[in-house]
């Protein structure tokens, strides 16, 4: 009897060491994110500039001079510039198809450059403004009674 409890107590001594010394510990891994699925990776927020409202003016047939009721919405203008300051606009000079083509460009230009010129005036960085001219190519209306709508500077936000 004796041997056979030497022999249990060898055999329970041996199991408890092998349980609380001799076997490793068991390390727990910190889950890692699981990434999107191919296709679908996430993209940063893209900053979009706020939609400005910029009014359009017009001009008098065969002219580039700022109209009194049109200085109006140039002062609209400025300020809504003024209010957000890290936008850059282009100046878009038309004219309607009476005249040349290169007669029209010149006075596309012509106007761009006058709104421009008032809106520095009002107090907007020129380096803010950029000027182009489409002369008769990007027409509003062909119907010749409607030939004023045509002869204006378009504001858009580059």
């Amino acid at each position: 009897m004796k041997a056979i409890n030497k022999t249990l107590t060898l055999i329970i001594l041996g199991a408890f060491l092998l349980t609380f010394i001799g076997c490793a510990k068991k390390v727990v891994k910190k889950a890692e994110p699981i990434p999107p699925p191919i296709g679908e990776v996430e993209k940063p927020p893209v900053e979009t500039k706020p939609e400005l409202s910029l009014r359009t003016i017009y001009f008098e047939f065969d002219r580039s001079n700022i109209r009194s009721r049109d200085a109006t919405s140039l002062q609209s203008n400025a300020q809504i510039l003024k209010d957000n300051p890290n936008n850059n606009i282009i100046i878009e000079g038309h004219c309607c198809p009476i005249g040349t083509s290169e007669y029209n460009m010149a006075l596309g230009w012509r106007r761009a450059n006058s709104a421009r010129d008032y809106l520095v005036k009002l107090g907007i960085s020129q380096n803010r403004l950029s000027t182009i001219s489409y002369g008769e190519e990007r027409l509003v209306t062909t119907v010749e009674a409607e030939f004023w709508k045509n002869r204006r500077c378009e504001f858009k936000v580059k």
